[in-house]
């Protein structure tokens, strides 16, 4: 058995897979995201251990066989969160997450500090991006910077509440702009740039390779053997491909999470910071990835759902579906960029715009539009990226509307594939890179799963989403000097 944690931006989850492939159980547990200030987003790393505590106990009470016989670990987690801790392992302030716009200045002076930074770290300097972060903590918070003893991403901090190991892989190391992507190393260059050093870093290790093993007081508690091994895990994205057997260049797949993903594996470091694609190692050993990121795909839908009555997602989509074609093509546009928007503008100023409305438009033309909006978004990042060979596999709680899927599939005019597994996401390809920690061979552990739904890009149905899709693209060309800064 093989135990798989994906801490998430709204939820920890944890998974035990069986080595017949059969998911055991899933449990859950609730996170909330804080906003003290326009463009924060944070969290206490302490609810990460609640949430970690709460899924545990519930698997030792509904698991307890399956649990004991847990061979290994392996962690995924959401990306770009800055931990930091001081030289007593204790955490100096919220942790300041992926969708934390702040740092957008600071950017701006890591580019000119270091002009070789996309050419080493496969990306432009985003206000996602961890390094932006701690430039900001040194400029605002200069009493806590200094007090930096380490800095976690926030998976590698369970893993240190797990084992006292400060370990992190390459994948999600990647994220952070302290990486030399294709040399799968810290730059010394870049984390002189952010006042950092090594020491302050954790030990990198591959993906799929030993990083720590639980504590013997947590194995007791949650009835598991001692000893457990702790693999190093992955990011979120590249964990899920892991968990659906994306390992080889040109597969890949779209996540409408929270944000909105679409991953592309490769089997060497491409970097293209102009078009804003990101360029990271993969959770496997000589494997890279490129990556599109919206940072506003799902969560437009709630907030759409919240906002105009429409109740939840499920009920903003069925209104969505329930709009005729003709009303389609006359239904607003809307601009998703809520939290601002990554790729392909990096541009932290952008801004959501619901434009083109009139007397004759109602909830489900609004619900359309946020839809159509969130599905434009990812378009455009996909324009940036290689072409996928094949299948787009479809993961991320959009994935359960069938109507959405097949809107998708038209935009992209790629087909998508929704498989088993596909809603475990991380938490499968954690337990995936533990079973590959613990001896098992990449292509028994990392195999295709079983195939649920596939949808068919549409014909000439699919032109007047094109159309829009123009206009789309020239609204945000034509707003974007409007846009006023977020700070």
């Amino acid at each position: 058995m093989y135990l798989g944690l994906d801490l998430g931006t709204s939820e920890l989850k944890a998974l035990l897979l069986a080595p017949d492939h059969r998911i055991v159980a899933l449990a859950r547990a609730p996170l909330t995201v804080e906003r003290p200030a326009p463009l924060w987003s944070e969290q206490a790393p302490s609810q990460w251990w609640e949430a970690l505590e709460a899924v545990m106990a519930e698997l030792r009470r509904t698991q307890a066989s399956a649990l004991s016989g847990v061979r290994a670990i392996g962690l995924s987690g959401q990306m770009h969160g800055a931990v930091a801790m001081d030289a007593q392992d204790r955490v100096l302030r919220p942790a300041i997450l992926w969708n934390d716009g702040r740092s957008a200045a600071q950017c701006g002076t890591l580019a000119a500090r270091v002009p070789r930074l996309g050419e080493i770290a496969g990306n432009l300097a985003m206000p996602g991006f961890t390094a932006p972060k701690l430039l900001w903590m040194r400029e605002h918070e200069p009493e806590l910077f200094a007090r930096i003893a380490h800095v976690l991403l926030p998976k590698d901090w369970l893993r240190f509440m797990l084992s006292g190991e400060f370990a992190s892989d390459m994948s999600d190391a990647s994220g952070t702009l302290w990486l030399d992507v294709g040399a799968r190393d810290w730059s010394d260059e870049l984390l002189a740039a952010c006042g950092l050093s090594r020491a302050q870093m954790p030990r990198l290790v591959e993906g799929s390779a030993v990083a720590g093993q639980l504590k013997p007081d947590l194995a007791q508690r949650w009835g598991m053997a001692a000893g457990v091994p702790l693999a190093g895990g992955g990011g979120d994205n590249a964990a899920s491909a892991v968990g659906m057997g994306l390992v080889e260049a040109g597969q890949g797949f779209v996540s409408l999470g929270t944000s909105g993903v679409i991953f592309i594996g490769g089997e060497r470091f491409e970097p293209r910071p102009k078009a804003s694609v990101h360029a990271f190692c993969h959770a496997l050993p000589g494997r890279w990835h490129q990556m599109s990121v919206m940072l506003s795909a799902s969560s437009a839908v709630s907030w759409a759902a919240r906002s105009f009555g429409l109740g939840n997602e499920a009920a903003l989509l069925a209104a969505a579906a329930s709009l005729g074609a003709e009303a389609r093509q006359h239904a607003p546009l809307f601009l998703p960029y809520l939290s601002g928007e990554r790729s392909p503008h990096n541009d932290a100023d952008a801004q959501g715009v619901l434009f083109g409305l009139t007397h004759a438009h109602g909830p489900a033309d609004i619900a359309f539009a946020v839809v159509e909006g969130v599905s434009f978004g990812l378009r455009d990042g996909l324009d940036t990226l290689a072409r996928p060979a094949g299948d787009l596999v479809l993961v991320g709680g959009g994935a359960r509307s069938a109507w959405w899927a097949q809107l998708l599939a038209d935009v992209l005019e790629t087909p998508l594939a929704i498989c088993e597994g596909s809603e475990a996401g991380g938490a499968l390809g954690a337990a995936r890179l533990a079973w590959l920690s613990h001896g098992g061979a990449l292509a028994e552990v990392c195999r295709r799963p079983v195939l649920r739904q596939r949808f068919e890009p549409a014909g000439s149905p699919a032109d007047p989403l094109r159309a829009r899709h123009a206009r789309f693209k020239a609204l945000y060309a034509g707003l974007r000097p409007l846009f006023a800064p977020r700070g």
